[in-house]
């Protein structure tokens, strides 16, 4: 056991909630609408410091001013989570802060339903899945996820401007091309890694000899060449109103059989892809963590027949397991 107990305050539609841990695996049951999702979504935010859903004032239940979350640990320790309306702070070890200290986060794989139409869904959809979970397997990943994302904001603020010049942009240029090569170099290896792995991993699953890949598409290929481009584009970002080019347009293509897995593979086969990328993502966070995630599964049983349902079941069964099922009742 890694949870003991949550505990929730004026969080989405729970005006209060306590919910005691098992030891391996504790089931949210409940019909759609009453608020399982946000017991995942709280014990995301205690134990990573951000929702995975929505910013914090979306969070607060309707006509109340303030959130709380309660995390109390196996062995005693506990993280406080308030949002008072305006800002949010965490209590750890009786220390106030505005953000969860690095030690105080603890690894989660997260598994939702729309996780299931990754290989499907938009660019940006994969982009945001990747980014998320290569933010917590590094932090200077996430940092500078933040100062590239930061500096794309003041340069689009900038480039709607009536009169402007490329000296203007040209520091964040600089930031853009510095932060994005980071990012750049880390995707690539986060993604060589993949790569070594799901072929295997998937054929476990759905046990034929079909091979899988990530394929990583950017349009950069070096800082010093992203710099130019960005001059070369400045031009039309000026009449678009926004940066054209950078690592923000990334994307990650599935590959099934050396073709595009999205057309190509069928509904079972790709479902088998994303459970194989969830597995990798378990054992990612062990390697470079030193510690077994606790994993969330957002009624994803519900979408999966029995053989992928125990292979669920049966790789995740060394890790503490809080999951969400359809039923009737109430919390």
């Amino acid at each position: 056991m890694i949870i003991k107990r949550v505990k929730l305050q004026n969080f989405r539609s729970h005006d209060g909630f306590v919910l005691d841990c098992d030891t391996h695996t504790t089931k949210i049951v409940g019909e759609n609408g009453c608020g399982k999702t946000s017991i995942l979504e709280a014990i995301y935010e205690a134990m990573q410091g951000k929702s995975f859903r929505a910013v914090d004032r979306e969070i607060v239940r309707r006509g109340d001013e303030f959130y709380r979350v309660e995390l109390e640990y196996e062995d005693g320790r506990k993280v406080v989570v308030i949002f008072d309306g305006d800002k949010k702070e965490f209590l750890v070890e009786d220390k106030r802060t505005r953000r969860l200290p690095k030690k105080a986060k603890y690894p989660i794989v997260l598994f939702e339903p729309d996780d299931l139409n990754l290989v499907g869904s938009s660019p940006t959809s994969r982009r945001n899945y990747f980014d998320r979970v290569f933010g917590q397997l590094s932090e200077r990943y996430s940092l500078a996820l933040i100062r590239y994302n930061k500096a794309l904001k003041q340069r689009n603020e900038l480039l709607k401007r009536e009169v402007i010049s490329t000296r203007d942009v040209f520091s964040w240029d600089v930031l853009l091309t510095k932060y994005g090569a980071e990012l750049c170099r880390e995707r690539k290896e986060f993604i060589e890694e993949i790569n070594k792995k799901i072929t295997e991993v998937y054929r476990s699953i759905a046990e034929n000899d079909d091979e899988i890949m990530v394929e990583y598409v950017t349009e950069v290929e070096s800082e010093s060449g992203f710099l130019a481009e960005l001059e070369r584009n400045f031009e039309r970002d000026r009449i678009l109103g926004h940066t054209s080019f950078g690592v923000h347009r990334d994307n990650y293509e599935f590959i099934f059989n050396q073709t595009k897995a999205d057309g190509s593979a069928s509904r079972g086969e790709v479902r088998s892809m994303v459970i194989a990328l969830k597995f990798i993502e378990a054992e990612m966070v062990v390697k470079r963590m030193g510690r077994s995630p606790v994993v969330l599964l957002d009624d994803v049983f519900s979408e999966l027949d029995e053989v992928r349902q125990k292979c669920l079941v049966r790789n995740f069964r060394d890790n503490q397991i809080i999951l969400t099922s359809v039923g009737k009742g109430r919390l």
